[in-house]
Parts: C-alpha cells; sequence; structure tokens
C-alpha cells in the first residue's frame, strides 16, 4: 500500500525524517536485468530438451488446411429456395 501512496502523491508509511534515497536508474535495471536471467535459467532448468525445441519452433509448425469449409452438417440450411421457411 505504501508503494501505491507514494505513487499517487500521498504520504508514506516511513516516519516523518526518514526519507528513503531515491534508487538510481541504472542500478534498478542492473537489478531488473538480474532477475530476468535468473527466471530464464530457472525455466531452462524445469524444461526438458524436447519442450524448449517445442517452444523454439511452435510458429513453424504445419498445421492442415481445414476440410469442408466453414459450413457444418448441422446448421440449418439458409439461402436455399427449397427448406424451411
Amino acid at each position: 500500500m505504501g508503494f501505491l501512496r507514494r505513487l499517487l502523491g500521498g504520504e508514506s508509511d516511513s516516519p516523518p525524517g526518514e526519507t528513503q534515497p531515491p534508487e538510481d536508474a541504472a542500478s534498478a535495471e542492473a537489478d531488473e536485468r538480474a532477475r530476468d536471467l535468473e527466471l530464464l535459467r530457472e525455466e531452462q532448468d524445469r524444461l526438458g530438451d524436447l519442450a524448449r525445441r517445442q517452444l523454439r519452433y511452435a510458429d513453424y509448425a504445419w498445421e492442415p488446411p481445414a476440410q469442408g469449409g466453414e459450413r457444418r452438417a448441422d446448421d440449418a440450411d439458409k439461402g436455399t429456395g427449397g427448406g424451411e421457411t
């Protein structure tokens, strides 16, 4: 909640007189990059070789073309003159 209060300009949770030093943008970016690398390593350890290959090549997977078009057998006959009205 303190984060939201500080973000929106409200009072902070810290007692008066105790101000937290502003985070350096470079250190914040380095921390985020380190966290991302750690998450990628954990993902690498969690997934097996086959799963990693499947994810890597999923965009290139072949899918057979749909057969029969959009119309299905249980659709009502619309547009043919001799059917239900």
